[in-house]
């Protein structure tokens, strides 16, 4: 079973040990809806995860959301799932490796501009909303339930003060699924959300601002930049019990990583020096901080396509995994002798 995930969540708020630093996670993404993850590449993808230390991994199948809250989404069966979900759990496991189910509302030909924009005004569009997105999750988590862990939703925080309907989320979810739960909140929503006492977990998409505007990108600024965030991560796993865990932290090539860590650098030369500084300040943050069990890198695609933005699978990055995430150190890895200014 899971190991360390929930070690303080078990245990209670009045548990004095901190949890295990033991999720080396990635996101595996894909280029269209997700078939890529029952390819053929999937294997010897999660292979090249192992050598650089991953320990766990997470896929994020989708549904589509219109403008009057309906959720549509492609019918699964729970007893005979798609090999684009069996196939991830089941290679995943067979490498010691544990899956992380993220559930991704795609918004893009609707009238809101991100999943954080989507809210409901109208009693009716927010009803038809609620329902129709839980039975799109109930089925989901119903499918994966081989998963180690289920994230009931993600950056869905204009929606998250109607409590008693992601508390009826949380409880159908929990029925048909036997991992552990959590929602992935966005940097600036998680002490927002007020049902994490029903979760296991903390989840967080950890874009987090480390530096300000024209500020040096030095190890010294950039770790005061994450101790702030720190500081109220942890007061946020002292009231509630519960571990965190970056379910999403991921740098794009750009100048502007440490600022906007959450910009894409559109394929524009440079921008290489400030994406490594900002993912080694992000990986010590971790590696000091009990409250913090780890995190999901974005991304890494099935089959290693050097496309797209926010490739973790650049071969300039995966020296850099390796020394914080050496697997033969079995569990926490420390950081690098030469962790300095990048």
């Amino acid at each position: 079973m899971i190991v360390g995930l929930l070690a303080s969540a078990l245990a209670g708020p009045a548990s004095v040990a901190p949890p295990a630093h033991d999720v080396r996670g990635m996101t595996i993404s894909c280029p269209t809806w997700g078939w890529e993850w029952g390819s053929e590449a999937m294997a010897p993808t999660l292979d090249t995860l192992a050598e650089v230390g991953v320990n766990w991994v997470s896929i994020h199948p989708y549904a589509t959301i219109r403008g009057d809250g309906t959720v549509s989404f492609r019918p699964i069966d729970p007893e005979a799932p798609p090999d684009w979900l069996t196939v991830p759990i089941r290679e995943a496991h067979a490498r010691g490796q544990q899956v992380l189910v993220k559930p991704h509302l795609a918004y893009w030909g609707s009238p809101f501009s991100w999943r954080g924009a989507i809210r409901f005004d109208d009693p009716g569009d927010r009803e038809r909303f609620f329902r129709t997105y839980q039975a799109w999750v109930v089925q989901l988590a119903a499918a994966t339930r081989g998963a180690d862990a289920f994230a009931v939703g993600t950056e869905l925080d204009g929606t998250v003060s109607d409590e008693a309907a992601w508390r009826g989320v949380i409880a159908s979810v929990r029925a048909v699924h036997p991992g552990h739960l959590t929602y992935a909140a966005n940097w600036d929503a998680y002490e927002r959300v007020g049902f994490w006492g029903d979760l296991d977990a903390v989840g967080i998409q950890a874009y987090f601002p480390v530096l300000e505007e024209g500020q040096a990108v030095t190890a010294e600024n950039l770790d005061a930049g994450w101790d702030r965030h720190l500081a109220r991560m942890r007061a946020i796993h002292q009231r509630t019990g519960k571990p965190v865990v970056f379910t999403e932290l991921g740098y794009d090539r750009t100048p502007r990583a440490p600022v906007e860590p959450w910009s894409s650098g559109g394929g524009a030369p440079g921008g290489e020096a400030e994406q490594e500084a900002s993912l080694s300040a992000a990986l010590r943050a971790i590696q000091r901080e009990p409250a913090v069990v780890g995190a999901f890198l974005w991304k890494w695609f099935p089959g290693e396509v050097q496309r797209g933005d926010f490739r973790m699978s650049d071969p300039r990055l995966r020296p850099l995994l390796r020394q914080y995430w050496n697997p033969h150190v079995g569990g926490a890895s420390g950081p690098p002798a030469d962790a300095g200014d990048r």
